[in-house]
């Protein structure tokens, strides 16, 4: 797994990043559905739409499209996190579980591991991880699979039904918050970004994780070729839907660059903004803090 990891830096006597406006960066994105201009009030709806129909086949097609890499990613994303146990966090647009499921697996091995001077049902009572995600349809995916693995009725897991562009969690109740492969799907990033902001802690910290773009020329052709000619073909073979996995390449495109979407966070008042290329920035991990 190749990476490289990179900071935003805004001191005085260092290089800044020039200062975006997100309104005017996002003017096109915030009305695009791939490669398709379209009305912001019809974008949600068709992105709902795109994964009602993937819901089924979401986390196998992640698989097959990524070779399996996705779960790396994923298990990369959770170590920069630094889980804890009674952390209060926010994994957004994380419907089918997969990062909310890694963290909690996190917490628990801490506790296993760690001599505590309170009873551990005090601790599980305590650690909250609250998996929203605007499709009803992910979230119903994610509990089948927490019934699978015998936690369905773990206290510490809540699922919600709710918008990332405007959460109805309380200012400064989060020590933490993720979003992995969701943010390019939003009609406004910048909403996103202040709605994570608020509601996290300060000292709290914001991680995405999100398909990105390659700067390998070489690469780059290749992954070119993968994007548009491979994944539609799976996507129809694999789930029978080829327009979903059209849409999916096309929005990766539409997404801002690793170092724009990085000065969008700062905007958004967050610290210490750095990201980290993975697999030559096919995906990317941002971060930010809260101070």
């Amino acid at each position: 797994m190749v990476m490289a990891l990179r900071t935003v830096t805004r001191k005085s006597g260092s290089k800044l990043l020039p200062r975006f406006s997100p309104a005017a960066l996002l003017h096109s994105h915030a009305t695009s559905f791939g490669f398709k201009e379209v009305r912001e009030e019809e974008k949600s709806r068709m992105v709902g739409n795109v994964f009602s129909n993937v819901a089924s086949n979401y986390d196998l097609m992640n698989d097959v499209m990524s070779a399996g890499l996705h779960r790396l990613w994923k298990d990369r994303l959770v170590s920069k996190l630094n889980p804890f146990p009674g952390m209060k966090h926010l994994d957004v647009a994380g419907g089918t579980g997969d990062v909310a499921f890694r963290i909690l697996d996190s917490v628990n091995s801490i506790r296993r591991r760690a001599m505590q001077d309170v009873l551990e049902d005090d601790i599980q009572e305590e650690t909250k991880i609250y998996v929203c995600d605007i499709n009803p349809n992910m979230l119903n995916v994610g509990k089948k699979r927490a019934l699978e693995r015998g936690i369905g009725e773990d206290k510490s897991l809540l699922w919600v039904e709710g918008d990332a562009e405007a959460l109805s969690f309380g200012d400064n109740t989060m020590d933490g918050y993720t979003i992995a492969f969701g943010i390019r799907n939003v009609t406004h990033i910048e909403k996103v970004l202040s709605e994570a902001y608020r509601v996290l802690k300060h000292g709290g910290r914001f991680l995405c994780l999100e398909l990105s773009h390659v700067d390998i020329p070489v690469f780059k052709e290749f992954y070119d070729f993968y994007s548009f000619s491979v994944i539609p073909a799976l996507g129809e073979l694999v789930a029978g839907d080829r327009k979903s996995y059209q849409y999916l390449v096309e929005s990766i495109r539409r997404f801002p660059p690793q170092e724009k979407f990085a000065s969008m966070i700062a905007d958004a008042g967050f610290q210490q903004v750095e990201y980290e290329n993975l697999v030559g920035g096919v995906v990317a991990i941002h971060s930010g803090l809260k101070v």
